[in-house]
């Protein structure tokens, strides 16, 4: 198979969608690698590792995408690539489709087949792709809240862990799912206040038997909310449904209501986030201010950590990967139900249900 890697154009992504170990094992197995020039920099990969482990360097991203059979990336398409989705082109890559119309409408013109890391499911409810950079961005949300609330930053200037004599700092995280659960490990870490909210009486026993007591579990309901969401100094956003759009759960009454220059962190806005106030932001104009209160909205989080993301990511995607080289598209998913979850385009129609309701489109079965 011929196997394309862009270089990610998003602002300040500096991941790749393929390391040299998964080059060369796709190399010798028989598949042609092909990997945009400087496209692993970012991540700690040169050319001349792609170039040992067996890839053709292309100069620039438009013969890759005009060669590959598959293109893998790590982020969605940008206005930029839409001129290249094609018919017989099967992308891999995150795709977010609920909270991008835009992307969804060009994928569904270009007739080729669109499949999402974030909706590829186990038949337990396991999420293999997504689960390792929810885990990074869980993290990175308490350290990138408790950097905005520093003084210098515009913030409250509240030190998350307190000191002895001074209370801790409070942070609320909505929804406890693995970006929730990663988060509360690092709140809890620093020494913060720490509550967390989810509807699932069951998770809530989980993570109060995990933590033995230094997290306040509460179930999900507006009153709740509010009461939370006005008392904290970071509030964390981690609402998840695959493919779905996010609840609006924190609304705009709520964020007037809160505390000057509290922090709000809503990792949950690549499917347009739980907080009715926040907008998508970027690595380069991470923050604004609404009613004294500072919203955090980068999309690709995990994209300042790169290398670390990259490794993990490419650990969690190279299974799929080769077994679609291996096997071909259509084999593949026959033979694999989690990946067959993944697919969200296929032939002009959208494949995934959570994906066709947020759109208001109908769900077209899987053709082969």
């Amino acid at each position: 198979m011929q196997i394309g890697v862009p270089k990610e154009i998003k602002d300040n992504e500096y991941r790749v969608a393929m390391i040299p170990a998964v080059a060369r094992a796709l190399k010798e197995s028989g598949h042609h690698i092909m990997i945009e020039t400087g496209a692993g920099i970012g991540s700690g990969f040169n050319d001349e590792e792609y170039i040992e482990a067996g890839a053709e360097i292309i100069e620039e991203s438009t013969p890759i995408w005009d060669r590959a059979e598959m293109v893998l990336k790590v982020k969605e398409p940008l206005k930029e690539e839409y001129r290249h989705l094609k018919d017989g082109l099967l992308l891999f890559t995150f795709l977010h489709l609920a909270g991008n119309r835009r992307l969804l409408d060009e994928l569904l013109r270009s007739g080729g087949t669109a499949v999402a890391y974030e909706t590829i499911e186990t038949e337990d409810g396991q999420l293999p792709i997504l689960t390792p950079m929810s885990e990074i961005a869980g993290r990175l949300s308490v350290q990138v809240g408790a950097h905005h609330l520093m003084k210098q930053n515009n913030g409250a200037g509240v030190l998350l862990g307190g000191v002895p004599g001074v209370e801790p700092g409070r942070v609320a995280i909505i929804g406890g799912g693995v970006v929730g659960l990663n988060a509360a490990k690092m709140a809890v870490g620093l020494g913060a206040d720490v509550t967390i909210i989810n509807r699932g009486h069951d998770r809530l026993r989980y993570l109060d038997d995990i933590f033995r007591g230094r997290v306040h579990t509460l179930h999900s309901n507006s009153l709740n909310i509010e009461h939370v969401v006005t008392d904290c100094d970071l509030l964390i956003g981690a609402v998840h449904m695959p493919g779905a759009k996010t609840q609006k759960l924190v609304t705009r009454e709520m964020v007037a209501g809160m505390k000057k220059g509290s922090v709000i962190v809503d990792v949950s806005i690549d499917q347009g986030g739980c907080v009715e106030t926040i907008v998508q932001t970027s690595h380069s104009k991470p923050t604004y201010d609404i009613d004294g209160v500072i919203h955090y909205g980068v999309a690709n989080m995990p994209g300042s950590v790169p290398h670390t993301s990259t490794l993990a990511l490419a650990n969690a995607t190279f299974p799929y990967i080769m077994q679609i080289a291996e096997l071909g598209f259509n084999k593949a998913v026959k033979s694999t139900p989690s990946l067959e979850r993944g697919v969200n385009i296929r032939m002009g129609q959208v494949t995934h249900p959570n994906v066709a309701e947020s759109a208001g489109k109908e769900c077209a079965p899987l053709r082969f």
